[in-house]
């Protein structure tokens, strides 16, 4: 299995492709593919990292 956010660092900004209702999310951790992320509308969610590829947010 591929880890698909293993590029993702803490503090990267990240939104999840199937639940747009969650808003803009922070990367808090990268581990073994397990990525936590606090998301402003849904809070903090553990994710698999094998199953969602996060859609990295570039904000100036």
């Amino acid at each position: 299995m591929t880890d698909l956010n293993a590029f993702l660092e803490p503090g990267m900004l990240v939104r999840h492709p199937d639940q747009p209702d969650w808003g803009l999310g922070q990367v808090q951790s990268n581990i073994r593919g397990r990525v936590t992320v606090n998301f402003r509308e849904q809070g903090k969610v553990v994710l698999d990292g094998t199953v969602v590829a996060l859609l990295p947010v570039f904000e100036s």
